[in-house]
This record gives C-alpha cells, structure tokens and sequence, in this order.
C-alpha cells in the first residue's frame, strides 16, 4: 500500500483531532458538531502559500487544496512575531511561500512558569500542526501543537513530501496520467519539473520513532498493541496500564504528535495512532 495513496484513512490520513481550545472540530469548515466521523479526516503536509490559496466555496464550506478536502494540516516555518494574550498566543509564521497567524489556545490548568515571549523565540524554525480556520474572512491556523524544528534536514524534508503530495493530486501516481492540473504551491507561476523527478525522493517514510525517546517508545509500542478504535487511547488508560506518570505521558504525547505518529480525537488526552 502506498504511504502516500489518495491520504485516505488507509494510508495517511489521521482518523480523529481537535485543536485545543475554543473551537470545534473543524469549526470554521462549517461542520455541525456530531456532522464529520473521524474517517473524514485527514492530515496534509502543505506550504503556506497553498494554505491562503485553499479554496473556500462559500463561507463555512470545507477548505480544498488541489481540489481535495482539508481537515488537519501540519507545515514548517519560521517566527516573525509573538503576540501573547490571556487566553492564547499568536504567531506569525513565514515559510519563504508566505505568512499566515497562527493561534496556540492556552490551558489554565497546564500553564507553567515559562511566558510565550520566551518560549517562542524570534525567527527560529516550528512545525505547526493544526487547522485550517477563517473568521471575518481572515485565514489563521488553529494550532493544538507547535513544537521547534531542531534539524534543519526537517524544513528540507518538509517541503519534499509536501511537493510530493501536491504532485500526486494534480499529476497522479507516479507513472500515471495528470489527476485535475494546479497551480504552484511555492510561487506563482513557479513549476515543479517531471512528476517522476525531484519530489518521488520523499515517497518512502522514515522511521519517526527511532528519532523519540524511550518515554515516547513506550506509550507507542503500548498504543500499538491497544485497540482503541476510532476514539483512541486516554491519559489515564495509558499511565495506568504503562506505569508512566501523568507529566511523563503528556511529555510523550508531544513527542509523538509532533512527529506526526498520533493525533488526538475525542479531547487533547485521547490519542490514536495514525495509519501510514
């Protein structure tokens, strides 16, 4: 199976997730709370030029890139602007392609002693997952994580297999006819190549968890070996079952959803594990 096919269900597509804070789930599609199960979603590597280039046929519509409904998206970037506020933070992210808000909602009952100013710092580079919202109009990202790129050969990495995806649904698999056309995902009027050039580097996905540390491995290997269904595995099921503290499985969540190998569904402390 390939681990790029159509980032459906049963390939790519991440079966479940919110966002943290003041939103539902895929509140600014339009979505009905109770309208989208969890084999609706899906996660999408993407550029920012192609995030303000989604298309929205009307307001509350679902958003489409290359003519594909969206749900969670991730991307790298880097900081331009920090602007904290009681109930979220808000940054600026610029990914060469272009720039885009992005909202990280604050829990009152996680908040530590480190402010945003100084936990987000200026011009480094992050990887956002998150989705796709617009309000009066005005597109942002609403973030449930936002963790530092620490190997440059991530931002590389990133835009290979966004360009990969972006060529899969405008040109097809690789070998096979064009799917729909599109436009550059980069610059306009910008071009690609060969769809069996460049971009076919990042059809092989890397081992993700070699890179984790133990803590990360061990609520993996037990989540692996748990069926949870669509709704996922909960903080407590996990630190009861593995013996991990509470603060050691929230520690490895992070981990493990920004190395896009679970996602949260139900609530932020119910995750599952992506399909590739």
């Amino acid at each position: 199976m390939s681990a790029y096919a159509g980032y459906t269900t049963t390939n790519y597509g991440a079966k479940g997730g919110d966002d943290s804070g003041g939103f539902f789930a895929g509140g600014s599609q339009g979505s009905q709370p109770g309208t989208k199960s969890y084999q609706d979603e899906s996660l999408r590597p993407v550029t920012i030029k192609q995030i303000l280039s989604a298309e929205e046929a009307f307001a509350g519509a679902d958003f489409k890139i290359d003519n594909s409904t969206i749900t969670q998206i991730t991307f790298v970037g880097q900081i331009r602007s920090v602007n904290p506020q009681p109930t979220n933070v808000t940054l600026k992210i610029d990914d060469g392609t272009g720039q885009i808000e992005v909202k990280k909602w604050i829990d009152a009952d996680k908040q530590d002693d480190v402010k945003p100013e100084q936990q987000y710092e200026l011009d480094s580079y992050v990887r956002v997952w998150g989705r796709l919202k617009s309000f009066s109009n005005k597109r942002h990202v609403g973030a449930h994580v936002i963790r530092p790129v620490k190997d440059f050969n991530e931002v590389n990495y990133h835009l290979l297999e966004a360009t990969y995806v972006h060529l899969y649904f405008t040109r097809g698999p690789l070998g096979g006819a064009a799917a729909n056309g599109g436009e550059s995902m980069f610059v306009d009027g910008g071009g690609y190549g060969d769809a069996n050039g460049g971009a076919a580097g990042a059809g092989q996905m890397p081992n993700k968890l070699s890179g984790c540390g133990p803590l990360a491995k061990k609520m993996f290997n037990y989540m692996n070996g748990t069926p949870g269904g669509n709704e996922g595995v909960h903080l407590n099921v996990i630190s009861t079952s593995t013996g991990m503290s509470v603060r050691d499985v929230l520690s490895a969540s992070d981990e493990l959803l920004g190395q896009g190998l679970i996602y949260t569904t139900v609530d932020d402390e119910t995750w599952a594990i992506l399909d590739y």
